[in-house]
């Protein structure tokens, strides 16, 4: 039988990637568990520096929960509010290719992550007022932290359905490329973040979810600085600098 949710390590990256075309990615329970020990994983596995999550082949991203899991009452607040507060703790730099359109629950996904590119043509809604259920609080939260209330009222009290530039208008995505371009984009962009001093890169990600959430703990943030500061990643971006080349980072 094959995994509906895929895990590849690849030196510096790990990709989680959704694969469930012929149902396109809806989520279960069980596949809430699956992605939930690839994600303890990657946290165990030393020198990755950026987690992608991919739809793989499939016309949508994700479709959320399994409507047949919603209608049995099989997943209700908990897996999928567990899932997306533990992505949102991976101290990795998380980018989300979105290769179609984003639905219900998956919105909360998408969200957790640090960063998303979207193609041309996908859309995003939030159908839980259709369905006669109230979204779970700790979404609710996150779509305020990220989109502000606003668009969080549009997208989950009206069900208004965000698609082309308002996609980025509203913060749910940070750019639109074509279907044949976001593989490249994504690489780019995880390129970039490789290639930075992971120490500030994570602590400083750790920081800013605390900023927003109002949690930073200001002696836990003066450690990362200290951190920073000793590292030898800190002396050879100096060296770089002054020599005019690439830094070398090794995350020490």
């Amino acid at each position: 039988m094959t995994d509906t949710i895929l895990l590849a390590l690849e030196g510096d990256r790990a990709t989680i990637t959704l694969n469930r075309p012929e149902r396109h990615n809806a989520l279960d329970g069980g596949d809430l568990a699956l992605f939930e020990r690839h994600l303890e994983t990657v946290m165990a596995t030393p020198g990755l520096r950026c987690l992608v999550l991919s739809g793989g082949t499939a016309r949508s991203f994700c479709s959320g929960i399994s409507i047949t899991d919603i209608a049995a009452g099989g997943v209700r607040e908990g897996p999928l509010e567990r899932l997306a507060e533990r992505l949102e703790r991976v101290p990795l730099p998380v980018v989300a290719a979105l290769n179609g359109g984003v639905f219900g629950g998956a919105v909360e996904l998408v969200l957790a992550a640090d960063f998303r590119i979207g193609v041309e043509g996908m859309r995003v809604f939030v159908p839980p007022a259709r369905l006669g259920l109230h979204y779970a609080p700790s979404g609710l939260r996150r779509m305020v932290e990220r989109l502000g209330l606003n668009v969080t009222k549009r997208l989950i009290l009206s069900v208004e359905e965000f698609a082309g530039p308002a996609l980025v208008e509203a913060g749910l995505v940070d750019r639109l490329v074509p279907r044949d371009g976001l593989e490249p984009a994504v690489a780019a962009l995880v390129d970039r973040l490789c290639s930075l001093a992971p120490l500030a890169v994570q602590g400083m990600k750790q920081s800013l979810n605390e900023i927003v959430r109002g949690s930073l703990d200001p002696a836990i943030a003066a450690e990362r600085i200290a951190r920073c500061w000793a590292s030898a990643d800190h002396q050879e971006g100096l060296k770089a600098f002054a020599a005019k080349r690439p830094p070398q980072f090794t995350g020490r």
